[in-house]
């Protein structure tokens, strides 16, 4: 995904530019070739002259591209809603948004190509009225054929490119290389400020969603991620120049891609190139929110008895769980047999898990389930009877082996084992875990090329998902990929959440939430609470965001824990909407102790701000907190959880002196609303 973006003090108007490339066989739509012309009223557009060549957007943004008269493709411009160029390509290193090498012959900006059709239609399965704009080519030797998709969404300045390839030859290819961000722009003379968002780490707890810019002052200077499964970066970055004129760029594959922006004051806001993405990501990409009205959820997670769970321990929480208001219960890792053999431990469960299951369910709760995909003990049925299913590199998921997905019989051996599980129990919920999803496979004897289990990886994950979501409609899925370690926008169409913060304490919490509230919309922030003192600090450090997992042990706190823990329940779920579908503002910087981090979250159809604010042993007992985004005519009221101030203001007030929020204990939270007088 690439794009454009522009800063200014009073409005901020962005361009996005989003790639992905798929390369699959078999994938041919002809037409006859006519010149398109075609505008919408909704109001995206695509238009085309011979001469100019395509003309794509809406009202937020256009896009050019042209096929050239020596035939190559090229990209153009990208361009504001007015048509005032803010990126063009440049003249001495044109791109094309096609790139990529097969065997050893390279296509790309230089390449010739001989358009077959072009044809407009509506987007199969959008929740608006998107378009895409398909452009099929061939090359001059007859040898492959090219598909481009170009789409656009209503007020959405994103335009989505996937590139297919087809092999017309009868011999075997391999594509060797796929740029799948292949824009060079004409730079400028300035400076270029690259911002990017690490993933979960198992290894360095200080790079947990950890946000860094990077200043590009000479050319040749460069930035480097390493993104998807088992890598260090989101697949995400925003670049911003001197003039206030941006850059976003995003892609979906949950495999090991690596992104470079390279080059031939004062502290940026990166929080509207945030916005704009999420907002997008809702309208086009993201796996459906289950219960609008509800969702995220309030739950609860036997990890905090690790592997020691059974039947009567698991009742006893589930009890309590329901008179809390939790609306999901989640049995972890430890309910099986062993990983691999995906039936109840009768030791365990010995009335059977779906008992168990029915018994949530009528406390009125969801059911969950943990499942882990791609691992297997080396004594479970399915190694002893296939041992060579495992990848020829070896994860160590807690002590287990792990499992090649990019092998066929093993994504069709997972596919049954997850329908089954699933309907054998009632679930409703999935938990999915593992150890790098995408793993590294050089086994011939497996059905993918033995140079090729990364896109094979890739292809296979996303098989399973979707088949066994076809098989059981309803349940929902849930990323836990290790902890965060899989944020890519491929894994928001098949999870509605992903797991940031995974039981690594509040103040984790809150730095899992402060990077991946960059890229990614806000339910895709899940954090899991363990077990802490029972105090304002401990919950405001997780009630910000996605779903909400308990993990303490309730049947051991006190009536007063557990009526101080019902109350803040009830908080979460008054704001978690408001939350959901709201802009998220950093008011500060990276959460980190002796410091004071606030988070605001303002809903635009509410006019409403909502913002947590937590002291993590900071010597400072007051922040002056001072609101983001609300309209400087209109006046608000400004209220606190746990003071019984209130404040009549504007937001012009609001946003140049703000208020004062009291923060009496080294380690302290409140939340502070401000909502519109009518």
């Amino acid at each position: 995904m690439a794009g454009v973006i522009r800063w200014t003090p009073q409005s901020r108007n962005t361009n996005l530019l989003r790639t992905s490339l798929c390369v699959l066989a078999g994938l041919l739509l002809l037409g006859s070739i006519s010149p398109l012309q075609t505008q919408f009223e909704n109001p995206v557009f695509f238009r085309y002259d011979p001469v100019t060549g395509w003309n794509i957007g809406n009202d937020q943004f256009h896009a050019r591209f042209r096929h050239m008269p020596n035939g190559t493709l090229r990209w153009l411009t990208l361009e504001d809603s007015t048509g005032y160029p803010l990126w063009s390509a440049s003249p001495s290193s044109p791109s094309s948004p096609i790139n990529f090498r097969v065997n050893n012959d390279l296509f790309n900006a230089h390449t010739p190509w001989r358009l077959i059709s072009q044809r407009s239609q509506g987007m199969q399965g959008a929740r608006n009225e998107g378009k895409v704009l398909i452009l099929t080519f061939e090359d001059l030797l007859a040898r492959y054929q090219v598909e481009l998709h170009l789409s656009v969404h209503p007020g959405q300045p994103i335009l989505h490119q996937q590139v297919f390839l087809k092999n017309l030859t009868q011999s075997r290819v391999f594509v060797r290389a796929a740029d799948i961000l292949p824009y060079t722009a004409n730079l400028e003379d300035t400076d270029y400020r690259v911002f990017r968002v690490n993933q979960w780490s198992t290894l360095n707890t200080n790079r947990n969603f950890e946000s860094l810019t990077t200043n590009l002052f000479q050319p040749g200077q460069r930035v480097t991620l390493q993104s998807g499964a088992g890598g260090f970066q989101c697949t995400w970055l925003a670049i911003r120049k001197n003039d206030d004129v941006g850059l976003l760029a995003g892609w979906e594959f949950d495999g090991r891609p690596d992104a470079v922006f390279e080059r031939r004051a004062e502290s940026v806001d990166w929080d509207e190139a945030g916005y704009r993405t999420q907002r997008f990501v809702e309208t086009a990409l993201a796996a459906p929110i289950p219960e609008p009205e509800k969702f995220p959820y309030l739950a609860w997670d036997s990890w905090g008895y690790e592997a020691k769970i059974n039947e009567d321990n698991l009742k006893r929480e589930a009890e309590q769980a329901a008179k809390l208001g939790v609306e999901l219960f989640i049995v972890d890792l430890g309910w099986a047999k062993r990983m691999g053999d995906w039936e109840a431990d009768p030791e365990k469960f010995p009335s059977g898990l779906r008992a168990f299951s029915n018994y949530v369910h009528s406390l009125g709760m969801k059911f969950g389930l943990h499942f882990v995909i791609s691992e297997a003990m080396e004594d479970s049925a399915v190694l002893q009877q296939h041992p060579d299913w495992t990848s020829s590199t070896n994860y160590n998921y807690h002590g287990a082996e792990s499992l090649c997905l990019a092998h066929k019989p093993v994504q069709d051996w997972v596919i049954e084992q997850g329908v089954k599980l699933i309907r054998d129990n009632n679930v409703d919920w999935i938990l999915q875990d593992g150890q790098t999803m995408v793993k590294a496979c050089t086994k011939r004897s497996h059905s993918h090329d033995y140079r090729d289990a990364n896109f094979a990886g890739d292809e296979g994950l996303r098989r399973i998902l979707t088949e066994i979501q076809r098989q059981t409609p309803g349940v929902v899925w849930e990323n836990c990929a290790n902890g965060g370690n899989m944020m890519t926008f491929s894994m928001v169409r098949n999870y509605v959440t992903s797991i940031t913060n995974d039981a690594s304490g509040s103040l984790g919490s809150r730095q899992g939430l402060f990077g991946a509230s960059f890229p990614f919309p806000p339910r895709y922030t899940d954090r899991y609470m363990s077990a802490a003192p029972m105090n304002e600090y401990t919950t405001r450090s997780y009630i910000f965001g996605g779903p909400w997992i308990l993990m303490n042990k309730l049947v051991d706190l006190s009536s007063s824990d557990l009526n101080f823990l019902g109350s803040e329940a009830r908080v979460y779920k008054d704001i978690r909407q408001s939350i959901r579908d709201g802009k998220v503002a950093h008011l500060t910087s990276r959460p980190a102790e002796g410091r004071i981090d606030a988070f605001q979250s303002y809903n635009q159809a509410k006019d409403e701000a909502i913002v947590v604010v937590t002291r993590d042993n900071a010597s400072a007992v007051k922040y002056t907190l001072r609101f983001r985004d609300l309209i400087p005519t209109h006046t608000y009221q400004v209220s606190f959880q746990d003071s019984n101030r209130v404040y009549t203001m504007t937001g012009e007030q609001l946003a140049r002196s703000g208020v004062v929020v009291n923060l009496p204990n080294r380690e302290s939270g409140e939340i502070v609303y401000a909502k519109p007088l009518r």
